[in-house]
C-alpha cells in the first residue's frame, strides 16, 4: 500500500506525517487489498486567527475509490474522524464484495 501525503499552503512536520501514516496504515488490517492512499492536508483561511484544518483522504481499492473529507480545529482530530469513516466504508465495501461473490457462486450452481 502506497501512502502519499500532500500538504497545501503549509509545510507539514515529520511528527504529523508519521501520525498520518500510522493511522492510515491501520486500515490495512481491515482490508489487505488497498492499493494506494492519497492524503491531502489543507488550511482553510476563514478570515480570523483560527484556521480550520481540512483532511481529504482518497483510498484506491479494487474496483474504485473510497473518499472522505473532514474539517476540524486540528489535523489529528480530522484524521481520526476520516479514518473512522473510512473503516465503516471498508466494512460496507467488503460486505458488498462478498455478496457479489456469493451471487456468482449461486449463478454457477443454477447453471450446472
Amino acid at each position: 500500500m502506497n501512502i502519499s501525503v500532500k500538504s497545501v499552503h503549509f509545510h507539514a512536520d515529520a511528527k504529523l506525517l508519521t501520525y498520518v501514516e500510522k493511522k492510515v496504515s491501520r486500515l490495512r488490517k481491515l482490508f489487505g487489498r488497498i492499493e494506494d492512499v492519497e492524503v491531502h492536508l489543507k488550511l482553510e483561511d476563514n478570515g480570523g486567527r483560527i484556521q480550520e484544518k481540512i483532511t481529504e483522504i482518497r483510498m484506491h481499492v479494487p474496483g474504485g475509490w473510497l473518499m472522505d473529507k473532514k474539517t476540524s480545529k486540528t489535523f489529528e482530530a480530522a484524521i481520526d474522524a476520516s479514518v473512522d469513516t473510512l473503516k465503516r466504508q471498508l466494512v460496507r465495501y467488503k460486505e458488498k464484495m462478498s455478496d457479489h461473490a456469493n451471487e456468482k457462486i449461486s449463478d454457477r450452481i443454477r447453471r450446472a
